[in-house]
């Protein structure tokens, strides 16, 4: 009886042995760690119900001295309708404010050339040193960093209709979504009002058509991002696999609302590198991996192309907002806090990488050496423990019998 209440318990420890070495555990690990050349994207859902599309641009810059201005390739721009019927999308058709089809058709297109307006005439211009449409004289305005309105006494503008377009379209809203490959150093990047440029080493935007609107109350930058992540949009049979080490995006359905035009709205984020490692893979080769092929990759599964491995970003952030007109914060009991009077009004976004790297991995407790030295372990303490006790059951028989024997 005994041999074989022992026996059961050691199958008992032996079954808890093999569930240590079967089961998968989750590690957390931190290092620092920082890599050169590193890229990252940056994926955006953000609404803007009352700002048109045409008037919206986004902007990158980093502190390497790359920039993206006007921001079109991996970026969507969605029409909405006016926020009193809803800011609904409108149906999804090709915004193309300089339509083709008002294009100087009557003119020789071999002998025709516009006029520049005494700017240069831009380098992608359809025709060489020529402006012959809105947009090539748009261009050439930014060019020589000249503010350029809804084009009065443009030739160009006026016969494709521009400025009346443009006042078509002053109710909506818009929708930005999409993504961008970035270098991974500090850097930010913004959604603001008017056609960017730079005048005397400063990153400007031409505000005309913002702030002179026929809309009353004006343009306002009130916007809801519903996302907002650095690195790959994980599918959802990942997130659950992680479920555990799953860090939300803190600033997804973040709501903000004015009614002053201008006004500023400042994010400043912390972004920490985090890698979801499974079994099999380590560290290096997971991060070798992804760097090898950040250039091949299309935009959308850098640190996600399905080879298990997911290298990706967490992020912190803190907010600060302001009106452009001056004054201080006397409204809300500090009118110690004074704020200035320039600026841009937009949305801006500023990033810093931590040079910390969050780690999480599955591991199993115990190693296959491991859990045949603890199979080994447990059957010999188990045959010892059994030795023992039928030892002391033998010996307490034969006590027994020699005293009834007397």
């Amino acid at each position: 009886m005994v041999g074989l209440s022992t026996n059961i318990g050691a199958a008992r420890i032996d079954c808890r042995q093999g569930e240590r070495y079967v089961y998968i555990s989750y590690l957390t690990l931190t290092y620092t760690k920082p890599r050169a050349g590193e890229k990252m994207e940056i994926h955006l859902n953000i609404t803007f119900p009352r700002v048109p599309c045409e008037l919206l641009t986004l902007d990158v810059m980093d502190v390497s001295g790359e920039q993206q201005t006007g921001v079109v390739h991996g970026v969507s721009k969605v029409r909405l309708s006016p926020v009193s019927e809803g800011s609904v999308p409108i149906e999804r058709t090709s915004l193309d404010l300089h339509a083709q089809d008002d294009s100087a058709k009557h003119m020789d297109p071999k002998s025709y050339c516009g006029s520049c307006y005494s700017a240069p005439a831009p380098p992608n211009a359809q025709k060489a040193g020529c402006c012959n449409t809105c947009e090539d004289v748009r261009e050439a305005y930014a060019s020589n960093s000249w503010a350029f309105g809804r084009g009065e006494g443009v030739e160009q503008c006026e016969r494709e209709g521009y400025g009346e377009r443009l006042d078509a379209t002053r109710k909506e809203g818009c929708r930005i979504e999409g993504g961008v490959r970035v270098n991974k150093v500090v850097g930010n990047f913004h959604i603001a009002p008017g056609r960017s440029f730079s005048n005397m080493n400063m990153h400007v935007h031409d505000l005309h058509n913002y702030f002179d609107t026929p809309v009353e109350g004006g343009h306002t930058f009130s916007h809801q991002i519903h996302e907002l992540h650095f690195g790959p949009k994980l599918p959802a049979e990942v997130v659950g696999k992680w479920s555990d080490h799953h860090h939300d995006n803190p600033l997804d359905a973040t709501a903000q609302q004015t009614d002053d035009p201008a006004f500023n709205y400042m994010y400043f984020v912390k972004v920490v590198s985090t890698s979801f490692i499974p079994l099999g893979w380590d560290v290096k080769s997971s991060s070798a991996l992804h760097t090898a092929y950040e250039d091949m990759v299309p935009l959308g599964l850098h640190g996600y192309a399905g080879h298990g491995t997911i290298e990706t970003h967490q992020y912190s952030v803190t907010s600060h907002k302001r009106s452009l007109r001056g004054g201080n914060d006397a409204a809300e009991g500090h009118k110690e806090r004074l704020h200035g009077s320039d600026g841009i009004p937009g949305v801006f976004f500023s990033y810093d990488i931590s040079p910390m790297k969050i780690i999480n991995r599955e591991a199993r407790p115990k190693t296959f050496a491991g859990f045949l030295t603890g199979i080994c372990a447990v059957i010999g303490g188990t045959l010892t423990v059994a030795a023992a006790i039928d030892r002391g059951v033998y010996e307490g028989s034969t006590r027994l019998k020699k005293l009834h024997q007397r």
